[in-house]
């Protein structure tokens, strides 16, 4: 039998590669690799440099301690700006060095995910993780990356039910979200139902419960990536804690984010 972590992998796998085959011919100017994407201050290489840097930090955790404490070092030294180091200086190489060091990344990641011994948690930064988490991690993380470049690039890629990940990772997050913000988690059950892209319903929570959130599963994970402003969602809010939820909404770790504007009407 497949397992979750399979599944997740393979999911991963699949969506690494539509990003992939989006920045593999790209040139290496402002048409391309250099053209800024909605993340302020971030081009196209910038993106995938992050993506890269991650990996490699994920793929530390999981196989070199002595390498993984440095890393946590590293980002005890500068936690605002690290995330924002690695990637510039990632992203001063000629595009397709970093095209090649994300792909060595993640296919060292994946191998060691697949191979970590059941039961065994990898340490992160936050609480450690199992491998089907951390790929869970890094599925939304590349899903919204991959967003990122693809509005820079003006290509909307087809919606597929692979959002799930996003979306399931969205909803395990919600007391972090919350306690980011300085608030209190909402102590009442939430029941989510989310229209994933096949037509099949991704739910979560009581049925019965007093508040819901319901909509669309692709713009429930736009959101919780900030990818979109929740104006521009069809997400609906039935009670005070979910319509709250849908205003910090977070899946990703570090700091509040600021999201995004409205789009113009």
């Amino acid at each position: 039998m497949t397992s979750t972590a399979d599944l997740v992998l393979t999911d991963l796998d699949a969506e690494c590669a539509q990003l992939d085959a989006l920045v593999a011919n790209l040139p290496d100017d402002e048409t391309g690799w250099r053209k800024p994407t909605p993340a302020a201050g971030w081009d196209v290489a910038h993106q995938v440099a992050h993506l890269a840097w991650t990996d490699e930090v994920a793929l530390k955790a999981a196989t070199d301690k002595q390498a993984w404490d440095a890393a946590v070092l590293e980002a005890i030294a500068d936690p605002d700006g690290h995330v924002d180091t690695a990637a510039a200086e990632g992203a001063a190489a000629p595009g397709l060095e970093v095209l090649a060091r994300w792909r060595a990344s993640r296919s060292a990641l994946v191998k060691a995910l697949r191979d970590y011994p059941t039961g065994e948690r990898i340490p992160w930064y936050g609480p450690p993780m199992s491998p089907t988490s951390m790929a869970t991690a890094r599925f939304m993380e590349t899903w919204a990356h991959a967003r990122d470049v693809a509005d820079a690039l003006g290509v909307t890629f087809d919606r597929d039910d692979r959002v799930r990940h996003v979306v399931h990772l969205g909803i395990r997050t919600r007391g972090y979200a919350f306690a980011g913000r300085g608030l209190d988690a909402p102590a009442d059950p939430i029941h989510v139902s989310l229209v994933l892209p096949s037509g099949d319903l991704h739910e979560d929570g009581p049925a019965d419960a007093d508040q819901s959130v319901r909509g669309s599963a692709y713009d429930f994970a736009l959101l919780v990536t900030q990818r979109v402003h929740r104006a521009d969602t069809d997400l609906v809010a039935t009670g005070p804690d979910a319509d709250r939820w849908l205003d910090v909404a977070q899946a990703f770790a570090g700091p509040a984010g600021d999201g995004r504007e409205p789009r113009a009407s």
